[in-house]
């Protein structure tokens, strides 16, 4: 057994400085993967912050509409929150398609943008991983890669991020909000995680130390058009193979307003700026919904067992879009 030190800061100022004063350290909230991670030696801090109990737990609407949910809000407390069941269904989908229920009610917001990867070569201490043990190579590329990524891979790395949340949450366009050394900033969740490239061992764009104390949802009105679609194995506790999140308004038949992003295809979240471009302003149609996913699609780089991922992401996408647009109006 592996002793470390252990922390539970009253505050975020407190929690950073701790950070700072141990290597090696690691921030714990929820623990939901983190621990599991520990139990397999995959992840071996010296010393945990637990963060769990700091006042971050609460969702706040700001003067001009915007939601600001706190880092340690529980999974199960967003996806019932009202006023994100009315504004942001998209996300409530989301959270409520990921994990179990008891485990919904232990995760948190910020770690659940924080989770690793649940690809079995970077959980297994036996096998190559770069993203584990950077220069070992990557052994699910030639090994068992059903699961893995289609876009945005790299010779060093094929592995997907496993997040529901972060997948609604960067169609909406929310902002993580970070607080560390140098004190407070905020990026977009879609340019928070990054595509593997040389380093896949660097999950995100946080900088060492930072800790997530927020996301920032934007101003929305109840009653925009928005869902969660996912694919997987098994109907409940089963990470997906293919996911998508849409947000959709549309203005005497044309698309006013869009927000795609894919889940399961890629290390990261795939916010569709491709398919986007091409459907804002466009006729809301199935051709034109057609069109913009598959040039988004066809930048896809399937591997040798995971072809099905493209056709599949590519029919959870139209269903979603055509089901979100209005019909038709009759003579």
């Amino acid at each position: 057994m592996k002793s470390f030190g252990y922390l539970r800061p009253t505050g975020v100022e407190e929690a950073v400085e701790a950070y700072a004063a141990h290597p090696g350290a690691h921030y714990l909230a929820g623990g939901t993967n983190l621990v599991d991670l520990m139990k397999l030696g995959v992840e071996t801090p010296g010393f945990l912050i637990d963060v769990g109990r700091l006042p971050l737990d609460s969702v706040e609407e700001l003067p001009d509409g915007a939601l600001r949910v706190g880092a340690t809000v529980r999974n199960s407390d967003l996806a019932a929150h009202p006023l994100v069941r009315d504004r942001y269904p998209v996300l409530s989908q989301a959270l409520l398609a990921g994990a179990s229920g008891q485990l919904r009610n232990a995760a948190t917001t910020g770690g659940n943008l924080l989770q690793r990867t649940r690809c079995p070569y970077f959980q297994d201490l036996g096998k190559p991983c770069n993203k584990r043990q950077p220069g070992s190579g990557c052994g699910a590329r030639d090994g068992l890669h059903r699961d893995h990524a289609v876009l945005g891979h790299s010779p060093h790395c094929i592995a997907t991020h496993p997040s529901d949340m972060a997948v609604a949450l960067a169609a909406v366009d929310a902002r993580v909000e970070l607080y560390g050394a140098e004190g407070g900033r905020s990026i977009p969740v879609a340019d928070f995680h990054r595509l593997p490239g040389i380093r896949p061992e660097r999950d995100t764009e946080i900088h060492p130390g930072e800790l997530i104390t927020g996301v920032l949802l934007p101003a929305a009105r109840g009653g925009v058009p928005s869902a969660y679609r996912k694919a997987r194995d098994r109907a409940s506790y089963a990470f997906a193979l293919a996911s998508v999140a849409v947000v959709l308004q549309v203005a005497d038949g044309v698309v006013d307003q869009v927000g795609l992003a894919f889940g399961g295809l890629a290390h990261r979240p795939w916010r569709a700026h491709h398919a986007e471009t091409a459907l804002l302003g466009a006729p809301a149609t199935p051709d034109a919904f057609e069109g913009a996913v598959a040039l988004e699609l066809d930048r896809a780089e399937p591997l040798r067992d995971n072809a099905y991922k493209v056709t599949l992401a590519r029919n959870l996408a139209l269903d979603v879009l055509n089901h979100l647009a209005p019909a038709p109006a009759t003579a």
